[in-house]
């Protein structure tokens, strides 16, 4: 998810063709949301990138992180908690090897974005394994799901010829978003859930391994809001990133043993037994 303040306003956007007469009635339905919402997080993440379990031997696994505010741990209180953080050290303590993070992930970013963002990788940087989270702002922003897909596919391509292993978190369900009343909220719903499967079809095609956020976490965030999500009740609080970084945990566990096995024996050596 992206810029708080954009939400509410981007999903009337992406709904209003859809009911007729229902402008007003969204456009009431958005106030209400503001006023519950509160103030936003801003636009600024925590800084985790370094090198996570470095008293473990061996050289640093490489992950990357790109997309949105969720990729970049916008809400996390410390930078442990972010979901960069945090799938970092549960990497690390899975493989038994150090693992440098590095977040190229924005707020407010969107599925086009994604080139920008692998743009500004260098060119001779070796990664192990990219893990991507985009699209509540492709639904919010009203972008074409076609759109979203092809900017996927194209990041998830440009990665894996460099030799990157990819995992990709589809959109979140936001109809966990209470702060959002009906139907507004349904509608934001439908949409992300469509967009999530386009993108885990995308993915494969294009040979990345899709984690589906809203079957894996969904029902913790429809359940738990008050604990689930952070002040702005839009991005996830502490435990939210716990239980996503939970759920991507083993497809990156997987890819970044796929990557270490495909990489001179010099530069690997066998995961321990978990």
């Amino acid at each position: 998810m992206g810029r708080t303040r954009l939400v509410v306003t981007g999903v009337i956007v992406a709904v209003s063709g859809l009911l007729v007469g229902g402008r007003m009635l969204l456009t009431r339905q958005a106030a209400i949301a503001r006023r519950r919402i509160g103030k936003p997080l801003g636009e600024d993440s925590l800084d985790a990138d370094r090198v996570w379990r470095p008293s473990f031997e061996g050289e640093p696994i490489e992950l990357l992180l790109l997309g949105d505010s969720l990729a970049a741990g916008l809400g996390a209180a410390k930078r442990k908690e972010t979901l960069g953080g945090r799938l970092a050290k549960g990497l690390g303590r899975r493989m038994h090897r150090p693992v440098r993070l590095r977040t190229l992930a924005v707020v407010g970013s969107e599925s086009p974005d994604l080139d920008v963002q692998i743009d500004a990788l260098p060119a001779e940087a070796r990664v192990h394994v990219a893990v991507i989270v985009v699209g509540g702002n492709d639904v919010t922003h009203r972008l074409p799901v076609a759109v979203s897909a092809s900017h996927l596919q194209r990041a998830v391509v440009r990665l894996r010829e460099r030799g990157t292993e990819v995992v990709v978190g589809t959109c979140p369900d936001l109809g966990a978003l209470r702060a959002v009343p009906q139907p507004l909220r349904r509608l934001a719903s439908s949409l992300s859930r469509r967009l999530a499967d386009v993108q885990t079809e995308t993915a494969l095609r294009a040979g990345a391994e899709p984690v589906d956020l809203r079957r894996a976490v969904g029902p913790l965030f429809f359940d738990e809001p008050e604990e689930m999500f952070s002040m702005d009740r839009f991005h996830p609080s502490p435990l939210g990133y716990r239980r996503t970084a939970e759920a991507l945990l083993p497809a990156v566990q997987q890819a970044a043993e796929t990557a270490l096995s495909s990489s001179r024996p010099s530069e690997s050596r066998p995961s321990e037994p978990r």
